[in-house]
């Protein structure tokens, strides 16, 4: 009964991807691709919300204060498969997402990635192709003053640790002078699936926590501010995590 509640819930969410992506892709062919923050706030987030509540997740977000509607970068530790689905159904303001490329496979998600602006990463393995990425994001962020979502946490070798931080989050804040907003999604040990999708029932809490200024940030403390903020989630990952 256990493997056939999985292959439901795991049914049923491909068919809301996919049912999602086909009529995102009609609306957005109607308004010409113009509505970005339309098509990630109001018809993606829904998305996220109902296949949270297809696995029996439920999410309470724990702030003292509403996101910011200025320019912002946000960034989370990144604990399983269920962390996409949270930061989708949080509805960031204005925010585009980094992800990995690797989920272009998914042809739903390949599609509903393109249509919101998804910034597409390569494997630590391909350094250049990550500069080059990271480049043209800043770029792009630049010119359209869009806030941005992404993770700093790299491979973990032991579930519900914190991994090593990659730098691109912070060179991306470095370079454009943005604040971050740092989010730690706290999933309880017996109900993260990791990387897989046998998520189980429960509830997740997301800590929104202070806004770190960066506007003194310089190159040469790259790795030092990198450190700084994952000495961050190593105090919350101890204090949240159960």
């Amino acid at each position: 009964m256990k493997r056939l509640s999985f292959f439901v819930r795991a049914g049923v969410t491909l068919l809301l991807m996919s049912l999602g992506a086909l009529v995102l892709l009609v609306v957005a062919t109607l308004t010409l691709f113009r509505l970005p923050r339309f098509y990630r706030e109001v018809m993606v987030a829904p998305l996220g919300e109902l296949t949270l509540a297809v696995w029996g997740i439920q999410m309470i977000v724990h702030q003292d204060r509403p996101f910011p509607q200025t320019q912002t970068i946000y960034i989370s530790n990144h604990t399983s498969t269920i962390d996409m689905f949270v930061l989708i159904a949080l509805r960031l303001p204005n925010a585009r997402f980094f992800l990995s490329g690797f989920l272009r496979k998914l042809v739903p998600l390949g599609v509903i990635g393109y249509i919101i602006g998804i910034f597409w990463t390569v494997d630590q393995a391909f350094p250049e192709q990550r500069t080059a990425i990271f480049k043209r994001a800043a770029q792009t962020l630049r010119r359209t003053g869009e806030s941005v979502y992404l993770s700093p946490e790299g491979e973990r070798i032991t579930s519900g640790e914190i991994g090593h931080f990659n730098k691109g989050s912070f060179h991306l804040a470095t370079d454009l002078k943005l604040p971050i907003v740092p989010l730690f999604i706290a999933i309880p040990n017996r109900m993260d699936p990791g990387k897989g999708l046998d998520a189980k029932p429960g509830t997740v809490h997301v800590y929104v926590q202070p806004t770190i200024d960066t506007a003194d940030w310089r190159i040469e403390d790259l790795i030092a501010n990198k450190e700084r903020v994952r000495d961050l989630y190593l105090r919350w990952n101890r204090e949240y995590r159960t």
